[in-house]
């Protein structure tokens, strides 16, 4: 893993009254989570003040941002810091962000194709892994759970499936 590669903590989804507030979506752990960085991609956003929407986002000021007009242009914008800058993670933990791009090989060595997302439907994360493609088109792709049963190893060049979970 990069230690300088961008991970993304929030997206602008538009303009919050008029004074260049704007509305995120979170991908973290809160607001609490978010707040304790004070610039995103590379310092060109300077946080100010955060708060709660009530509604599972949040609302934020940026120093760069004067108005509603310079708020909306940022509507999609990504929140990204260095993935140095997140808090290291204790034994059997991840980050979503390290998972995505891996390449995901069987208990048996058999090559399986690369993880392109991590899901949470509510009863814990599940990777979508992507086969590679076959005579042009894209590859199938499958789910697996990401518990020790079904993913027994990972670390940072690739990830370990058991064979009783692929498709």
């Amino acid at each position: 893993m990069a230690a300088d590669r961008p991970v993304t903590l929030a997206v602008i989804t538009g303009a919050h009254g008029v004074t260049g507030e704007v509305r995120l979506k979170l991908f973290g752990e809160g607001v609490a989570e978010l707040g304790r960085y004070r610039a995103f991609n590379d310092a060109t956003l300077s946080l100010v003040k955060l708060r709660d929407d009530g509604k599972g986002g949040a609302i934020a000021r940026f120093a760069e941002v004067a108005d509603r007009n310079a708020a909306e242009a940022l509507r999609g914008t990504a929140l990204a810091v260095p993935r140095a800058a997140l808090p290291a993670l204790g034994e059997g933990e991840y980050y979503h962000a390290d998972l995505i791009g891996l390449p995901a090989v069987s208990t048996t060595g058999e090559a399986l194709g690369t993880c392109i997302a991590v899901e949470n439907f509510g009863a814990g994360d599940v990777l979508e892994i992507e086969r590679p493609p076959v005579e042009g088109k894209r590859g199938k792709r499958f789910m697996v759970p990401m518990r020790i049963e079904a993913v027994p190893e990972w670390d940072h060049e690739r990830m370990v499936i058991s064979t009783a979970y692929v498709d």
